[in-house]
């Protein structure tokens, strides 16, 4: 009998999870690109962009040297991940110049996803521990990219399934961040990293 660990570990459930997001973003991609057509909205495309990096990162990752096989890490990684892909462009917003954090946001992923390069993970993971760059100054740069370009992004499409999406991913990335680092201060490097680089997402503050 196939041990749950094995499933999860498994080039099948690689291969099929890839498959659904691959179908999932297609969906995001299609609303956003033809949102932008309408609007000639900026932001529309950029938010997009971030997301098909994420994408594509996915699929590209290099393999982990060791992975969590405790299901709800799992959980929290594929809710966090699949979730903003369920945003919708809308007709209205709270705040129009909120859209300068998804700039901002976009921004920070992409200098944040230069920095990791191949050690991208969704699930909690130890690849090659990345302390350099944007890395130096907080220890998830990408997720702090997340909380900017979700935020803009609801505050210039205020509908209430946005929001319901927001508030579930803003709860699996925290969730997120304390499970994966359950995992990798399992090595040393990486404790040592953590008194090093003592804040997760705003410095001074968090």
């Amino acid at each position: 009998m196939i041990s749950l660990p094995e499933v999860l570990q498994s080039r099948r459930t690689n291969f099929y999870s890839g498959v659904i997001l691959a179908i999932t973003w297609g969906v995001f991609a299609y609303a956003h690109l033809m949102q932008f057509q309408k609007t000639h909205e900026w932001a529309m495309l950029l938010f997009c962009f971030s997301e098909t990096l994420t994408a594509v990162l996915y699929i590209f990752r290099s393999d982990p040297k060791t992975i969590s096989v405790i299901p709800l890490d799992w959980l929290v990684a594929i809710g966090g991940t699949f979730a903003p892909l369920f945003f919708r462009p809308a007709s209205w917003g709270i705040l129009p110049l909120a859209s300068v954090a998804i700039l901002a946001g976009a921004s920070i992923q992409l200098l944040s996803l230069i920095s990791l390069n191949r050690s991208f993970a969704l699930v909690a993971a130890k690849r090659e521990i990345k302390t350099a760059w944007m890395y130096r100054i907080v220890r998830h740069p990408i997720y702090a990219s997340y909380c900017l370009s979700f935020s803009g992004y609801v505050l210039t499409n205020t509908t209430l399934a946005n929001v319901v999406i927001y508030a579930l991913t803003m709860g699996f990335l925290c969730t997120r961040i304390f499970r994966e680092e359950k995992h990798l201060s399992l090595d040393p490097q990486y404790r040592e990293y953590m008194l090093d680089v003592r804040y997760r997402l705003i410095p001074f503050i968090f």
